[in-house]
């Protein structure tokens, strides 16, 4: 017999799944195999998990029981094939009696589930004391509620998997701890006027995403402008724009039309960035023309 029969006392294809309203399999949990970092993150911490348990006298499925996990997912956690939960982690910290080694993890954990460029951009935005962003297309990342995002994610094509969409999805809700750091960046955002328009969703999706543009523009750090259709000439017609700017006074930025769109550094690609950047911000509508221009969108929502 194997070992988790003998544990459990059934055969493996009769183990339990859970219990009740458990989501063993809910997507945007599971490992991604091609994130190296993400991988050894997490097979580190289910080594140390499984050892913990067994040196506690714990089988798979008592210790599932302890914690409020079905058994399968106490060994595809120790597997390293499933990325645990931040509540299983405070669980199995006060069970296993680990004195917060399990718990300081949580945060490299938490990581490992947001896709490996993401959590770059997320990175560098956590560092940023100014960002700088004009978007063509779509709202910024961070911009986005939850439920934009998910419609906006599920118009791409090829179309995501379950768990790719909600690894996704997750990191960009990450992001928008931008809005509350302390102490807080300078954040700049100018939008084209059909980002505003477009009903990603439907048209109640697009109305809770300007209310929340509304509130994000009475944060004292938070200019969001709009790009009126009507401006025939702008230098923003090549795409998006991003500068991310660090305390050390070093930068990286991107565009679509510039540099294949790969992040530069160099201090005069730099300076181009942000002199077209500066250039979309003075013909734009003003913070206040801005909002008052929301408030009239959401009018005909």
């Amino acid at each position: 017999m194997t070992e988790e029969a003998n544990r459990s006392g059934q055969p493996e294809e009769q183990r339990p799944e859970g219990r009740p309203g458990e989501e063993v399999d809910e997507p945007g949990w599971e490992v991604d195999p091609e994130d190296e970092r993400g991988v050894a993150v997490v097979a580190a911490l289910g080594k140390q998990l499984r050892m913990r348990r067994k040196r506690a006298g714990f089988s798979a499925i008592q210790f599932g029981r302890a914690i409020g996990y079905g058994e399968d997912h106490v060994y595809k956690v120790e597997a390293g094939t499933r990325i645990p939960r931040p509540d299983y982690l405070d669980k199995a910290d006060r069970v296993l009696k680990a004195q917060g080694l399990i718990i300081v993890m949580k945060e490299d954990v938490a990581q490992a589930r947001y896709p490996k460029k993401v959590r770059e951009l997320a990175k560098l935005e956590s560092k940023a004391v100014e960002l700088l962003s004009y978007g063509s297309h779509n709202l910024y990342g961070a911009l986005q509620t939850e439920e934009y995002a998910r419609a906006l994610l599920k118009t791409w094509r090829p179309a995501y998997s379950p768990n790719q969409l909600e690894r996704m999805l997750s990191a960009r809700v990450a992001r928008q701890s931008i809005f509350t750091r302390s102490p807080a960046p300078e954040l700049s955002f100018v939008q084209e006027q059909v980002t505003l328009e477009r009903p990603v969703g439907d048209r109640d999706v697009l109305r809770r995403q300007l209310q929340h543009l509304l509130v994000l523009t009475e944060l004292p750090h938070v200019e969001i402008q709009v790009m009126p259709t009507d401006r025939a000439n702008h230098p923003g017609t090549g795409g998006r724009i991003g500068v991310l700017k660090f305390p050390d006074g070093t930068a990286i930025g991107r565009s679509d039309g510039w540099a294949n769109g790969r992040p530069v550094s160099d201090p005069k690609q730099l300076r181009i960035l942000e002199l077209r950047y500066g250039i979309i911000r003075a013909q734009a509508l003003t913070p206040g023309e801005s909002v008052a221009f929301i408030k009239q969108l959401l009018g005909e929502t």
